[in-house]
C-alpha cells in the first residue's frame, strides 16, 4: 500500500503532466512521432510502375487478374520508456531527487503518447530488469507509469544498463520511440544503445544534479556509495582528491558523450534544478527545427 502522501504526489504529478501535455506539448509530440509502420489496406489492380514485390500471387491467380497489395501508414505508434530506479537516482541537492524528476517526466511523455492515441510501455530496471508494465493507453496507465517510478524499490543492486536496452530490444517486435530516462552512470552500453537505435527512434534523457559535478570543499566527510553501499571517509579540501573527482567527471561526462553520438540518439539533458516541463518542451521545438 503507498502512503497517503505518496499518493497525493502521483496524482499531483498526472495532473500537472496532463496540463502540460494538453496546452503545449500535444501537438509536438504528434508531429515528430508519426507512424513508423504500414499496415495491409486493400487490394487493387496492378498498374504499370507498381512494385511487382507487392503482387499477391495466390489472389491473383484465383481472380485471373494482377492485383498488389496496397498499405496504409499505421497512425499508433509504440512507446516504452526505459527507467533507471537504482540507488542513484536518490540523490537530489534541490528540490527534488532524480526519481522525482524521472517518473514527472515519464508521466509527461506517457500522457503525451497516450493522449495521440499510442500505447506507452515501460521497464524499470537496477542491477536487472525489475519490473515492465505491458503497453496500453489510458488515465489509469498513466497513473501506474508516475506510481511504479516514483515508488518501485529495486530487489538489485548496481546499474546494468546495457541488460535494460537489450531487453528492450526484444519486447519491441517492431519499429517504435523508446525514451531512456537515466543518470549514464554505467559502464559498457554502447553495442546495446547503438542496436536499440538501429531500428527504434531513441530519445536519451540524462537526468543529473550538480552536486554531482561540482564537489564543494566542506573537509573530511563520509562518503556512501549508494549503489553498492561502501562507505570511505574523504578529505574534500585534499589537492589530490580534487584532481581525481574532476577527472573523473570529465571521463564520464567524455564517455556518454562518444556513446551518443556514435549510436545516433537524441540527447535531453535535465537537471534536478531546472524546469523540466520546460526543458522537455524546448527539446521537442528544437528537435522541429533541425528536422526542417
Amino acid at each position: 500500500m503507498l502512503s497517503k502522501e505518496l499518493l497525493l504526489k502521483v496524482k499531483l504529478i498526472e495532473i500537472t503532466t496532463r496540463k502540460i501535455v494538453d496546452d503545449v506539448l500535444s501537438g509536438q509530440y504528434r508531429t515528430h512521432f508519426k507512424g513508423q509502420g504500414v499496415q495491409f489496406s486493400e487490394h487493387r489492380l496492378y498498374v504499370p510502375g507498381d512494385d511487382v514485390r507487392h503482387i499477391n500471387w495466390n489472389v491473383s491467380a484465383r481472380t485471373r487478374e494482377p492485383l498488389v497489395k496496397k498499405f496504409d501508414e499505421e497512425r499508433e505508434v509504440s512507446v516504452f520508456i526505459v527507467v533507471d530506479i537504482s540507488a542513484s537516482h536518490g540523490f537530489g541537492s534541490h528540490a527534488k531527487l532524480k526519481s522525482e524528476i524521472a517518473a514527472q517526466v515519464g508521466g509527461m511523455l506517457a500522457y503525451a503518447a497516450s493522449h495521440a492515441g499510442d500505447k506507452v510501455g515501460v521497464l524499470l530496471f537496477a542491477g536487472k530488469v525489475e519490473k515492465i508494465i505491458p503497453p496500453k493507453k489510458g488515465q489509469q496507465h498513466i497513473l501506474r507509469v508516475i506510481r511504479d517510478i516514483l515508488s518501485y524499490t529495486p530487489e538489485s543492486k548496481g546499474t546494468q544498463l546495457a541488460v535494460a536496452l537489450d531487453a528492450t530490444g526484444r519486447i519491441m517486435k517492431h519499429s517504435g520511440v523508446v525514451f531512456i530516462l537515466s543518470d549514464f552512470r554505467a559502464e559498457k552500453y554502447e553495442s546495446a544503445l547503438k542496436r536499440l537505435a538501429s531500428t527504434h527512434d531513441v530519445v536519451v534523457v540524462s537526468l543529473g544534479d550538480e552536486r554531482e559535478q561540482i564537489m564543494p570543499d566542506i573537509g573530511q566527510i563520509l562518503f556512501v556509495d549508494p549503489e553498492t553501499g561502501d562507505e570511505r571517509f574523504v578529505n574534500t579540501s585534499s589537492y589530490a582528491f580534487k584532481n581525481w573527482f574532476q577527472a573523473e567527471q570529465e571521463r564520464l561526462e567524455t564517455y556518454q558523450k562518444n556513446v551518443f553520438k556514435k549510436s545516433g540518439v537524441e540527447v535531453l539533458k535535465i537537471l534536478t534544478k531546472d524546469d523540466y516541463a520546460e526543458a522537455v518542451v524546448r527539446f521537442f521545438r528544437a528537435r522541429a527545427r533541425r528536422k526542417r
